[in-house]
């Protein structure tokens, strides 16, 4: 590929081509560039990825050689349903440290999605479930790893914050990700963790809730009080209104009560966030509750739990508004799985560029349509 005007060569040397000699046509690293341009200009499958290179052949060859023309679309399906799905992540997770390196002290939000057009019931084939990392202020995927079904996150969150370097972070959770493991892990990374606590440790959510019961009932005696000035938020959107009053306790009294036996390693301060949302005459309120190793204050720690969903916004509605993820009918083998490595690739690398305005759809219909933008984009991946 002399003259691609990117480093795809280099992050990808390590993938092995799963073809025999005989049936290679066309060159691996060649049909990886065409899918990812493809999905970067808006192609959402194999058909569309292989009409995206018959219209930009001219183009292509420019820096690609083409040997065999341009892929099929059951090639580009033959391909990726047989590519294996872990180097090519560790290929994207290469990329990704090139070009964000250390993650340092933003919020890395991990949270799962299924790919509910992944489901094959006549082959039966669940739909795949994928646990991402996210990092907050850079709005980048940092790396994913797939399972089989949401109850498997429990087991897949460890296998991915091993993959990424997380030293000086704040890694967020949800409740399914609420274990002591997964605790002592991000603490030996050298992060710190906000996990969200809910029924599936009912010991240790009872006595979260009895303790900010009790420290306004113990105000004027002699216990010691933890540090509870709120952080107040407001909020207003499409007709809602929402106020969310962030408190926090720290007391080493008060944790020893809540953790008696130290199970949550490095374990700082618990949290309650109470939420109060009027939409028109309805007024509705919760109260949540989270675990963290961050000190005990109220305006760091609420804008931590805020930002986590980030990623349901940012990363998962992006991911199935403007990529169509959840209409995918791609399911053949490891394809689902490596089309979704693809879509990331492709966010990250328009989330990357900074050169004008507009949203990822606007991105992506500017490349469609300027090739000169197109190839800027993939000069990111020299960044």
């Amino acid at each position: 590929m002399e003259g691609l005007p990117t480093s795809i060569g280099e992050h990808f040397a390590t993938l092995t081509d799963p073809r025999v000699e005989r049936c290679k046509v066309h060159r691996l690293m060649e049909l990886v560039t065409i899918a990812l341009c493809g999905v970067i200009c808006g192609a959402d499958d194999w058909v569309a990825i292989e009409a995206f290179g018959q219209e930009k052949e001219a183009w292509l060859r420019t820096f690609l050689s083409l040997p065999g023309g341009i892929p099929s679309h059951d090639t580009f399906g033959r391909v990726f349903a047989r590519l294996d799905p872990d180097e090519f992540r560790r290929c994207f997770l290469a990329w990704v440290r090139a070009v964000v390196g250390d993650v340092g002290a933003q919020v890395v939000a991990i949270d799962g999605k299924t790919l509910r057009g992944s489901h094959d019931r006549a082959a039966g084939k669940g739909a795949l479930h994928l646990v991402s990392a996210w990092a907050t202020e850079s709005g980048l995927v940092l790396g994913q790893v797939a399972t089989d079904a949401k109850s498997n996150e429990i087991t897949a969150i460890p296998t991915l914050l091993r993959l990424l370097a997380l030293e000086g972070a704040t890694v967020t959770i949800d409740a399914m990700g609420c274990q002591t493991a997964i605790a002592q892990q991000i603490v030996e990374q050298g992060a710190d963790y906000v996990l969200a606590l809910k029924d599936n440790q009912r010991a240790t959510h009872e006595r979260v809730q009895l303790a900010f019961a009790d420290v306004p009932a113990a105000a004027g005696t002699s216990l010691p009080l933890a540090d509870l000035r709120p952080t107040v938020t407001h909020e207003r959107a499409h007709g809602r209104a929402e106020t969310r009053r962030c408190l926090a306790i720290g007391d080493p009294q008060y944790l020893a009560y809540v953790d008696p036996d130290g199970r949550w390693p490095g374990l700082r301060s618990v949290v309650r966030i109470e939420s109060t949302r009027r939409i028109g005459d309805t007024v509705s309120s919760e109260a949540r509750y989270f675990l963290s190793s961050l000190p005990p204050d109220a305006t760091l720690l609420a804008r931590s739990i805020r930002s986590h969903w980030g990623i349901e916004n940012r990363l998962h509605w992006v991911l199935d508004v403007v990529f169509h993820e959840d209409l995918s009918r791609v399911r053949d083998g490891h394809a689902p799985e490596n089309l979704a490595i693809l879509r990331h690739f492709a966010l990250n690398l328009l989330r990357h560029d900074r050169s004008g305005r507009g949203g990822v759809a606007t991105k992506r219909l500017r490349a469609a349509l300027n090739d000169s933008y197109l190839r800027s984009l993939l000069a990111g991946l020299s960044a």
